[in-house]
């Protein structure tokens, strides 16, 4: 399949999308020096667009200041949550923000090594990815004495994960990347210490990295115009469902579901899911609540759904992925995603009790503070938002089935 790298003329935006010239945040880092480059992150406020939140400029500063003799930039671009397919746009039509941003990041840590963990599903990019970094090395954006900065050498690699959800976990993909079974490990030690091949790495989103080439060429204050004193900038939201027209879209943070659902085309909307799958379902009398770390934050999937859809046969397919999808390293995700299934499922023929629907939640509120990683700490979110938001849908009475429970 051949992939056309140009950029959609229609598509627009605040931030990522708006115009950029290719080579110009690296020629500007360079100007800038490392010091005033971490400060100009900083002062942006960005932080990191896979879901996490965690600020870029702490988690680079601390890379920057370990003393080791290699250290690594890992791109996550394992994109697996369900309703996200962001990252994939990015990698097509933007990929020079990308790779200028983990040039970039290579730049401040001290790295000379970038890898891209590209999801198995997108193998049909690689090509073109591989060519595209051929035409930044043929530009001197990659490779040694970058730009004819010297002893400034960096270059990517891209490797292909295996299609496991787990892997989004960034020390999970670590030790993908290192040829192991992809389990989360324990922390400390952080990767920022300890990482790749036991190293100092940083692991970044495909937004966040995408992001910086603009910080660094417009200003940290430029960037912090967009968005919320918490929340600066835009995001991407991959928007899919009931609704006319689905894709990726981006806009400040801060703007109101109500807003991105006019945009879309959502017609009698019932519910919105915000952050895939691992996400929390909000009903329509929420739609005034804003898109935001310290509201309602995620990594970039919506799902809609309309007034048609019957909102438990939606978590049960949430959580046949979870169940499918966990690693099963610690108790609390591989026992508790099957517990809360089986619920749901009991819950479909009428067999529970609301004290036995009770404990399920309290099961879910356990695994959210006992499981090992985010998989496990995220999954229970859905079926504690829907049954909650839902349950006069979930639990009506109308003779057999779901609605024989009894209190």
């Amino acid at each position: 399949m051949e992939i056309i790298l140009e950029k959609n003329k229609k598509r627009t935006g605040p931030v990522i999308f708006s115009k950029y010239n290719m080579g110009e945040g690296i020629k500007k880092a360079l100007e800038l020096g490392r010091e005033n480059l971490l400060f100009e992150i900083k002062g942006a406020g960005l932080k990191g667009r896979g879901g996490a939140g965690f600020p870029t400029a702490t988690k680079w500063m601390l890379s920057a200041a370990a003393n080791a003799e290699k250290k690594f930039v890992v791109c996550n671009a394992d994109e697996g949550e369900p309703g996200t397919f962001k990252d994939r746009v990015l990698l097509l039509e933007y990929p020079e923000l990308v790779f200028e941003g983990m040039v970039i990041a290579g730049y401040i840590i001290g790295a000379k090594t970038g890898i891209v963990y590209l999801r198995g599903e997108y193998e049909y990019l690689l090509e073109a990815l591989e060519e595209f970094l051929m035409k930044m090395r043929e530009e001197k954006l990659l490779g040694k004495n970058i730009l004819g900065k010297e002893a400034f050498d960096f270059d990517i690699s891209i490797r292909l994960g295996s299609g496991a959800y787990v892997c989004g976990e960034e020390t999970a993909l670590i030790e993908s990347l290192e040829g192991n079974r992809g389990e989360p490990r324990n922390r400390p030690p952080y990767p920022v210490n300890t990482g790749y091949l036991g190293y100092p790495t940083i692991v970044n989103n495909v937004e966040t990295l995408a992001s910086v080439p603009h910080i660094v060429t417009k200003g940290g204050e430029w960037f912090k115009k967009y968005g919320t004193d918490k929340s600066t900038g835009s995001k991407l939201f991959s928007v899919s469902g009931d609704c006319a027209k689905p894709g990726v879209y981006e806009l400040p943070w801060g703007t109101k579901i109500k807003e991105l659902l006019e945009l879309v085309g959502a017609k009698n909307t019932k519910a919105v899911q915000v952050g895939g799958a691992s996400g929390i379902c909000i009903p329509k009398t929420q739609f005034d609540r804003a898109f935001a770390y310290e509201d309602a934050a995620t990594g970039g999937s919506i799902m809609v759904f309309n007034e048609g859809r019957d909102m438990l046969k939606v978590l049960k397919n949430f959580l046949e992925f979870f169940v499918e999808e966990s690693c099963g390293q610690c108790t609390p995700c591989r026992v508790g995603n099957t517990k809360l299934l089986e619920g749901v499922e009991k819950i479909e023929r009428g067999e529970y009790t609301f004290a036995y629907i009770s404990n399920l939640k309290e099961l879910g509120h356990t695994m959210q503070v006992a499981s090992k990683c985010g998989l496990g700490q995220s999954s229970p979110n859905s079926f504690i938002s829907i049954l909650e938001n839902f349950k006069d849908e979930i639990f009506r009475t109308n003779g057999k089935g779901r609605n024989n429970g009894k209190a």
